[in-house]
């Protein structure tokens, strides 16, 4: 059995015959029901407007402004200058400065007390506690018999005197002497400090040199308490200058 292929011809002649018999039936249509087709129209011409630009307006006249009216009331005048306050020095009250109050100075039982020539400059040995050389001493310690308050023991010079060789020459020569009244620290550690005159010789000089060689030449074993710690301790004592043949200095007068 073969197959059947229509061909191009075939094709094109049943597609015409189509299209025929779908402009019959629609013609057919239109004139079954009366419709007549709508013509066609014409646009209408266009209308064309001119626009005239406005008239200028006319610019306003000037108008003159109307004359001032002169107030009754005389114009005020200016105030005068106002006062210019100045501010008031006010002084700063002064600051209040404390002084550090000094520790107690425990004393020895007794001061020392004796005449000027055995505990000032003097080169002859004594009883008393100044640098004219050994003596007995104010104390008596716990059994003794002199007329210390036992206990504890007073303050001893160990080294260091003042010497005639430190009188000042020109001094000297000037004749100026006196006794210096001087009253010192003696520390734990048996240096000399704070000297003070309390006694003047009438020359300044004499005085700070009394002072000076003091605190650098003398040292002492210091005091001690009933428990025996080192305490410590003020002298009080004199100093004489006398003014006699000038001796001639050595080399060890400075210590």
């Amino acid at each position: 059995m073969m197959n059947a292929h229509p061909s191009p011809g075939d094709r094109i002649k049943a597609g015409a015959a189509v299209l025929l018999i779908h402009a019959i039936m629609g013609y057919a249509l239109l004139t079954g029901l009366g419709v007549a087709p709508v013509p066609l129209t014409r646009d209408a011409a266009l209308t064309l407007f001119t626009v005239l630009p406005e008239p200028p307006r006319p610019e306003p006249k000037p108008v003159a402004p109307a004359p001032r009216q002169q107030s009754p009331r005389k114009e005020g005048a200016a105030a005068p200058p106002n006062i210019r306050s100045k501010p008031r020095d006010i002084a700063a009250p002064p600051p209040i400065v404390r002084t550090p109050v000094p520790p107690p100075l425990i004393l020895p039982p007794r001061a020392a007390n004796g005449p000027d020539l055995t505990q000032g400059a003097a080169q002859r040995p004594g009883p008393g506690t100044g640098a004219g050389g050994s003596g007995d001493g104010t104390g008596s310690g716990d059994a003794g018999d002199g007329d210390g308050g036992g206990g504890g023991t007073p303050p001893r010079l160990i080294s260091g005197r003042i010497r005639d060789s430190d009188f000042p020459r020109s001094l000297a020569e000037a004749g100026v002497g006196g006794t210096v009244g001087v009253r010192y620290v003696v520390e734990v550690n048996g240096r000399v400090t704070r000297c003070a005159v309390t006694r003047s010789s009438g020359n300044m000089e004499l005085d700070a040199i009394t002072c000076r060689l003091i605190e650098q030449r003398f040292r002492y074993r210091p005091s001690r308490d009933d428990y025996g710690d080192p305490v410590p301790s003020v002298i009080v004592e004199n100093h004489s200058w006398i003014v006699e043949d000038m001796p001639t200095p050595h080399p060890g007068d400075d210590r």
